[in-house]
C-alpha cells in the first residue's frame, strides 16, 4: 500500500510527465491559425503538418492554434516563436510550405523572407 507522501510524489511526476509531453517548456513555439476564415483556407492540413512533424520528431516544439489576426487575405498563417529571437509570422501557408517550414525554418534555423508578413 502507498503512503500518502508516495502517492503524491507519482501524481506529481504523472503531471510534469505531461507538461514535457505536451511541449510546454519548448523553447520553440508554432500557432497555426484556426479561425473560421482560416479554416476555410486550408489551416486544418497546415496543421496537420507540424503534427506530423513532431510525431516524426522533431523536438522542442510547442505547437497550438492561434485566433483571427484580421489578415484574411494572408490565410492561413503560421507564427514561430523562438526563444531569444524576434518571432515570425508566415503568410498564405500551404501545406507544401509548412513542410519547407519545418525543413528549413524549424531543422535548420532559416526564416523563410519571402512568405513574411
Amino acid at each position: 500500500m502507498l503512503t500518502p507522501m508516495q502517492i503524491i510524489k507519482n501524481k506529481r511526476a504523472e503531471a510534469v510527465h505531461r507538461i514535457i509531453g505536451k511541449g510546454y517548456l519548448s523553447t520553440r513555439r508554432v500557432y497555426v491559425g484556426m479561425a473560421t476564415c482560416e479554416i476555410a483556407a486550408g489551416s486544418k492540413d497546415v496543421m496537420q503538418v507540424f503534427r506530423q512533424a513532431i510525431a516524426d520528431g522533431v523536438t522542442d516544439v510547442y505547437l497550438s492554434q492561434k485566433g483571427c489576426a484580421g489578415r484574411c487575405n494572408l490565410e492561413p498563417t503560421v507564427e514561430v516563436i523562438e526563444e531569444g529571437k524576434i518571432p515570425v509570422k508566415y503568410g498564405r501557408v500551404s501545406p507544401q510550405r509548412a513542410r519547407d517550414i519545418v525543413e528549413r525554418h524549424l531543422k535548420k534555423g532559416e526564416v523563410i523572407t519571402e512568405w513574411m508578413i
